[in-house]
């Protein structure tokens, strides 16, 4: 692993209610076992909490052919040498060697203009559930801030993937919450390809907003645009950019990008 932060309790952990046992460490996967160990965990996570048809039956990992192209950003916990949190980076250069962004797969990005030349994508991200306290998700966020830094990227896309395994209350509570925002203020607006009817859902029925979505949303990330459907993971994909020079103040200082 090409380490980027190591931390008991660094910059980047938030408070937590229960401090984690452990040393963590962030980085990017530098050989085929640590991609393999990020594949396996992605399955756990998908396949368990939204019911994803992530492999072919009798694999226990998942894999596409973007994994190829893209960097693997990942935290362990050094105790134990597993995986707990991962997302996975593609770049715009990278993406043209791909032939072009995972997203492109559900969404119609013409309307980004000359933004989607320049657009670094995340996706994939999972975290271990018994990891799941902040501390994780905020190193995974300053290795993220790390690539974008040392690359110069402006531009962040990528899906908020809410579960469907409740009928969809969750992502019309979420469309009910961002659904005037969308398009405000010179927001480009993408399309669907696969677009799920979240407006036709009961949207008066309790549920509350995703903690990830949340967290975006505080970040400075906006929806831009109605959810795809996506079968296979059984969600509903809210199409998410963030200009990091945009970013709220608080989190441009946090992660770095002012002094």
């Amino acid at each position: 692993m090409l380490e980027l932060v190591r931390s008991r309790s660094s910059l980047f952990t938030l408070p937590a209610k229960g401090a984690i046992p452990s040393d963590l460490s962030v980085g990017l996967a530098q050989s085929d076992d640590e991609l393999e160990a990020i594949q396996r965990l992605r399955f756990d996570v998908f396949s368990s909490e939204y019911s994803a048809k992530v492999a072919a039956p009798g694999q226990t990992i998942d894999k596409d052919a973007f994994d190829q192209w893209c960097e693997h950003l990942m935290v362990k916990d050094m105790t134990s040498d597993q995986v707990v949190g991962t997302y996975r980076v593609l770049t715009p250069h990278q993406a043209k060697r791909a032939g072009g962004y995972y997203s492109e797969s559900e969404f119609d990005l013409s309307a980004l203009g000359t933004t989607k030349d320049s657009l670094v994508e995340f996706g994939r991200a999972c975290i271990r559930e018994d990891f799941r306290n902040g501390a994780v998700l905020m190193m995974l966020w300053s290795g993220l801030a790390e690539i974008l830094k040392q690359g110069r990227y402006e531009h962040v896309f990528g899906c908020a993937s809410v579960s469907l395994r409740d009928d969809g209350v969750t992502a019309a509570t979420v469309w009910r919450e961002v659904r005037d925002s969308v398009g405000q203020n010179g927001m480009p607006v993408v399309r669907p390809l696969h677009r799920y009817p979240v407006d036709q859902l009961d949207s008066d029925l309790p549920a509350e907003m995703p903690a990830l979505l949340k967290g975006y949303l505080k970040l400075g990330t906006r929806v831009c645009g109605e959810p795809a459907w996506d079968p296979d993971f059984n969600t509903a994909d809210f199409p998410m950019l963030l200009s990091v020079s945009q970013m709220g103040s608080r989190y441009r200082r946090h992660f770095g990008f002012e002094s």
